[in-house]
């Protein structure tokens, strides 16, 4: 097993085969220095290297040093490929309730696209206009597991499970008026939805929610 010590990180060259998926960098509060080198490290060591919560400050001096990197901007996703993606297979649906859940949204599907998931993306599909959300059931409706990214009070998961008999994964986003509480009301509200088969993830946790849907994807497979 390579054992390559950054001296200020240790990238986890095993993931790929634990996981099925290499090592994800989290980029808030990491310089663009060490952004750029673990994924440099990561593409020596023959895999692809994905950094999350990326600022398009951080993003532009990273692309200095690896201008083959892709910033994924809505999503706060860089990316620097080397190897073909894994083919893609299956379904997953990915909800959101208004615009402004879109990095979350965005976040999740690109997460699940890269491990080898057809997404589907439902957008806008709040409860304040529930006529939106029931227009696009077919959508959504035929994929294996669907990802419901909402924030204010988060009630769209529990309509989307009274609709669905598949597994939901329903990720609060921190997205509100003050008494949202930075997400924690809609983290509330999804974590005692009425509806059963809904478990949550935690507050804008996009990537978590993507990596969850693409593993039971793969189930299903």
């Amino acid at each position: 097993m390579m054992n390559h010590d950054l001296h200020f990180a240790k990238p986890d060259y095993d993931r790929l085969r634990r996981r099925g998926m290499p090592e994800v960098i989290y980029g808030e509060g990491k310089t663009a220095v060490h952004i750029t080198a673990i994924m440099r490290a990561l593409n020596e060591a023959g895999q692809n290297a994905f950094a999350t919560r990326v600022t398009a400050e951080q993003a532009e001096a990273v692309r200095v040093a690896l201008p083959e990197a892709v910033y994924h901007e809505t999503a706060r996703i860089l990316t620097c490929d080397i190897t073909p993606l894994p083919e893609q297979k299956g379904k997953i649906a990915v909800l959101c309730a208004g615009t402004s859940d879109l990095p979350v949204a965005e976040e999740a599907a690109i997460t699940a696209e890269r491990m080898g998931a057809n997404v589907e993306r439902v957008y806008d599909v709040g409860v304040a206009g529930l006529h939106r959300l029931l227009s696009r059931v077919e959508q959504f409706g035929d994929a294996r597991v669907i990802v419901v990214v909402a924030g204010m009070e988060g009630a769209l998961p529990s309509v989307v499970g009274g609709l669905t008999d598949k597994p939901v994964i329903a990720c609060p986003t921190s997205v509100g008026y003050g008494a949202s509480f930075g997400g924690i009301a809609a983290l509330l509200g999804m974590l005692n939805s009425c509806a059963s088969g809904v478990t949550v993830v935690n507050i804008d946790n996009g990537f978590g929610a993507g990596v969850a849907a693409a593993l039971i994807n793969r189930q299903a497979g």
